[in-house]
């Protein structure tokens, strides 16, 4: 059974505007069809007047049988038309005769049966001459029959018909007079110009008027929303806003009330759609309320956000409708509107009805041009990630994120990634109420398509915008990452690392995603990490104070993860020489930078007790250290010692000072040279961003000196030596002279 297909709110409205256009011209047509019918009568009227007068009026029936020409031809015109005398009584015959002689024949009405007189006063009063004009007389029209199918019995058949019923056209042409009047009335009293200060007033009038409403119908739904359902649908209605003044502003107001009210009404559960079963089943008066209320509720709700949908669309085609009641300015402010709006239900109503449909909605959004509509998207789809708890809405953006990265061949912009970063976490981290088993599916399931995206990006678009954040994005998740993996994606880093298309911050995200997977599940593999060591050991004086500053926090997390953690697989000479480098790197960066590389050569020295040899100054062994060769195994860093610790000794930062002196002790746990605990319990990515830069102040801040106060003060040339006073005056005393500059001297000599 096809079941008619409810019209949408968009359909709805282009019919009504289709019929009120066809109602309109129809009123017109028959408007202009009215006036020409009264003017075609009122011209046969002032005819047959004019006739009357000016004619002389004759005898039927001549009896001597002499007849005008004039009449005998107009009797055979219009013999067809004529009663024949031959079938008429002798009396009306002769009334009709009577009635011949007599000039008030044509403009007398003959129902009436008062005398008539022949002769006419000479000065009539101006009444009597209108009452004189003909008026027309008001017979009842004849009914139109429809015919019916006959019936047949046995006399034979009997046709069948019916009166049509009569359609009341005198209020129509009432109601057309009146609108004639109205028109006629707006053209004859044309509208006053009103001044800027009048326009604002009136302006802010209606929009007060408007803002009343509005809170009138929210008040009613928020009151009662199941008996007040219906009231959503007259506030919807005011999206359509027509006053030029007020327009945008009421439809922004429209759309954030709307928003809150789905908010505070929605129930915390999806409504799904009757069964034919459930339908047909009797049920009680406050069920069927519900049921009424539910099924309002979802309809309003589609057609609430087919309006969100179409407002975006506007301003992405910025093309003006007929109306032309929104400019192409204000298009953006609504768009603006309708995006937070959609945001805010993705993040609070991801349980309900039409969610997938916000999440189609939004996910494109977040690569749009627009800052603000971007971030807008992005912070909706962070904060859905975080709040998420089973993990179904998560699984959902990730899906539709994915088949749109692919779409647009992976040319989008990388706060996709950086939203999907935090997934995991996010997902592990949170509880519910949700068994195990379901859990671990949906997780399982939405990191496959967080992976898929990843790998396809590194195979097939490997310079794409989206390159950093997935590096990142695998550097944090590689621990997740199959076995079978790890092989074939471990050449893959290696080979972007070479190929030199990278960033500096990109290839530190290559370095890091290879020891994560080294350092996990991937100890049983024999692969030999050796190149990821050099390429970060040459790299490093790439480093200083300025733009790559915010990078010192990748390599402290590189370093922990290929030295510290293993420590196993490290030789002493690979130790010495990046203890060694590290040291060297500590003068060039900022103070946090410095801080924190000073900690990770705490650990190591911690981590490798033999590498406090770097603190005496005696080499050891045979060779000379070479710090411009880049292979850390090679370069005899045994044969050098940590003298850069003496001059960051001396350095501004207190901190700075505090770990340079507690690294030439030798790195003490206990006594006066041994850090506080504030300092040693703290990971050197910790100190990192404790002691940061950001807000361009010092941290911790410098402490003011109190100069003490002096009794005098010299001026003027007391503050200068006296060989020296009398050398400036001697030098101002001597006239200048100008001699030529020449030096070609000077360039022949040094040819020669």
């Amino acid at each position: 059974r096809n079941k008619k297909q409810v019209p949408s709110f968009r359909k709805l409205l282009k019919t009504s505007k289709v019929k009120l256009e066809n109602k309109l011209k129809n009123k017109q047509h028959k408007q202009q069809s009215t006036l020409k019918k009264y003017r075609k009568e009122q011209r046969k009227l002032r005819q047959a007047v004019k006739d009357a007068v000016s004619k002389k009026p004759f005898p039927l029936e001549d009896p001597k049988g002499k007849r005008p020409v004039k009449r005998i031809e107009k009797e055979e015109e219009e013999e067809e038309e004529a009663l024949p005398l031959d079938m008429m009584d002798e009396d009306d015959l002769q009334l009709m005769k009577d009635l011949g002689q007599r000039a008030s024949f044509l403009t007398r009405d003959l129902s009436s049966s008062e005398p008539v007189h022949a002769k006419k006063r000479k000065h009539e009063h101006v009444i009597d001459k209108y009452e004189k004009i003909p008026r027309t007389l008001q017979t009842a029209p004849e009914k139109e029959l429809i015919h019916l199918l006959p019936i047949k019995d046995k006399s034979g058949i009997i046709p069948q018909t019916r009166e049509k019923p009569d359609i009341d056209s005198n209020k129509d042409e009432e109601d057309q007079e009146e609108e004639m009047e109205l028109e006629e009335e707006i053209i004859e009293d044309p509208i006053p110009e009103m001044t800027i200060e009048e326009h604002l007033i009136a302006r802010k009038k209606k929009l007060q008027e408007k803002k009343l409403h509005i809170a009138t119908l929210a008040s009613a739904v928020l009151s009662d929303p199941e008996s007040n359902i219906k009231k959503l649908k007259e506030l919807r209605s005011m999206l359509m806003e027509q006053d030029p003044d007020v327009a945008v502003t009421v439809r922004k107001l429209v759309v954030v009330s709307l928003m809150e009210l789905f908010k505070d009404i929605t129930p915390s559960y999806k409504i799904r759609p009757l069964t034919e079963a459930e339908k047909s089943t009797k049920i009680r008066k406050e069920t069927q309320k519900l049921r009424e209320f539910e099924e309002g509720l979802v309809s309003q709700y589609k057609f609430y956000l087919e309006n969100l949908e179409q407002m975006v669309k506007d301003w992405k085609q910025r093309k003006l409708k007929k109306s032309n009641v929104v400019s192409l300015k204000a298009y953006k402010g609504l768009a603006e509107v309708a995006v937070k709006s959609l945001c805010e239900l993705l993040v609070t109503l991801p349980h309900f009805n039409f969610h997938n449909n916000i999440i189609v909605l939004i996910v494109p959004l977040m690569n749009d041009m627009s800052k603000s509509i971007s971030e807008m998207c992005c912070e909706a789809v962070k904060k859905l990630f975080k709040q998420d708890k089973l993990g179904q809405a998560s699984l959902g953006v990730i899906k539709v994120i994915s088949g749109f990265v692919k779409g647009r061949n992976y040319e989008v912009r990388p706060e996709w990634k950086k939203a999907e970063e935090k997934l995991e976490r996010e997902l592990r981290e949170a509880e519910a109420s949700e068994s195990t088993e379901k859990k671990l599916k949906l997780h399982t399931e939405t990191l496959n398509m967080v992976f898929v995206t990843y790998f396809r990006i590194l195979k097939k678009a490997q310079r794409s915008p989206l390159l950093p954040a997935v590096l990142e994005g695998l550097a944090k998740f590689a621990h997740l990452i199959n076995v079978e993996f790890f092989d074939d994606l471990l050449v893959v880093l290696h080979t972007l690392i070479e190929s030199g298309d990278l960033s500096y911050q990109e290839s530190l995200h290559c370095v890091q995603t290879a020891f994560h997977i080294l350092s996990g599940q991937g100890d049983v593999l024999n692969i030999d990490p050796m190149k990821f060591y050099t390429h970060l050991y040459k790299t490093l004086f790439k480093l200083h104070a300025g733009a790559t500053n915010e990078s010192v926090e990748i390599v402290l997390q590189c370093l922990d993860v290929m030295l510290t953690k293993r420590r196993k697989q490290v030789s002493q000479q690979r130790a010495l020489a990046f203890i060694k480098r590290l040291c060297t790197l500590a003068l060039q960066v900022l103070p946090n930078s410095s801080i924190g590389i000073l900690a990770t050569i705490r650990i190591l020295m911690h981590t490798f007790p033999k590498t406090d040899l770097l603190l005496d100054n005696e080499s050891q062994g045979s060779g000379v250290f070479l710090p411009e060769l880049d292979e850390p195994e090679y370069c005899n860093a045994q044969n050098t010692a940590l003298w850069e610790l003496h001059a960051l000794r001396r350095h501004y930062h207190p901190i700075v000072k505090r770990f340079a002196a507690h690294l030439i002790a030798g790195a003490p746990s206990e006594g006066s040279e041994a850090l506080k605990p504030e300092l040693s319990r703290r990971s050197a990515v910790e100190l990192f961003e404790t002691y940061s830069m950001a807000a361009m102040t010092f941290n911790p801040p410098v402490e003011s000196s109190n100069p003490q106060k002096k009794d005098k003060f010299l001026q003027g040339d007391s503050f200068l030596n006296e060989d020296l006073n009398q050398l400036v005056k001697r030098h101002c005393s001597e006239v200048a002279i100008q001699s030529p500059l020449d030096f070609t001297k000077y360039l022949k000599t040094s040819l020669r």
